[in-house]
């Protein structure tokens, strides 16, 4: 009795640290991501050049991607707690398969934002864009006009100094923080996506039980995660971007 009593109590430690190390584990993303969220504000305030530029429609159905695929992750926790092991197979394998449709997504995000010249590494000028319409300049907060193939500040009413000579030494800072954000995230989501190819081969071999499904617990709370810090995210770029 005495040794049953033992092994339940260490059952329950080793479940109670690994609860605690995933808690430990999202608050070092969190803080990674909000020191950088931090970083952005203060490099938009401070920069003397700024772009905004349209986010690719990709990025948008990504987030519809990633939030069904919370209801997937969800309903295998549900049905491991049922002791429905097949079920729970099926939803994790479900996860996966959205998993990769949010990658491809993302990766055709990034593709149209390349096609139109903005890059990790890109200058302000360097877009292919419709100026006004699809991105716009900002100098020191104002919005830069351009006539033809020339920028120049609202003020300057005679056109008397084009700014694109000065604009030729500006990095585009907003489109290297997008990228560093976003592929951010999905590096974070790579770890999600092995993650689960683990939890669909334990699951396949049947060690998980309505008892014992402390792993899918683990793999649903952080995809929940990713999921919420996705939406962060996008919503951070699209009103603070």
């Amino acid at each position: 009795m005495s040794e049953t009593l033992t092994a339940t109590t260490e059952k329950d430690q080793q479940v109670r640290a690994r609860k605690n190390l995933t808690y430990l584990l999202l608050f070092a993303i969190v803080m990674f991501f909000v020191a950088l969220s931090s970083a952005y504000v203060v490099s938009q305030s401070s920069a003397d050049y700024w772009v905004t530029f349209r986010i690719p429609k990709a990025f948008y159905i990504s987030t519809a991607v990633i939030l069904a695929s919370s209801v997937s992750i969800q309903l295998a926790l549900i049905t491991i707690r049922k002791g429905q092991a097949r079920a729970t197979l099926a939803w994790i394998l479900v996860t996966l398969l959205l998993g990769g449709a949010f990658t491809w997504n993302q990766r055709a995000g990034w593709s149209e934002l390349m096609s139109r010249g903005y890059f990790l590494v890109s200058k302000v000028m360097g877009a292919q864009d419709q100026y006004g319409v699809d991105y716009s300049i900002l100098r020191k907060g104002v919005v830069v006009l351009k006539e033809g193939d020339q920028f120049y500040l609202p003020t300057d009413i005679q056109r008397a100094k084009p700014l694109n000579a000065e604009m030729e030494d500006y990095k585009n800072t907003a489109s290297s923080y997008f990228y560093v954000i976003t592929v951010g995230h999905w590096l974070h989501l790579a770890g999600g996506l092995i993650m689960l190819l683990v939890l669909s081969v334990k699951s396949l071999m049947g060690r998980y039980t309505a008892e014992d499904h402390v792993g899918v617990w683990q793999g649903t709370l952080y995809w929940h995660f990713l999921g919420g810090l996705w939406g962060y995210l996008l919503l951070f770029l699209v009103f603070v971007h």
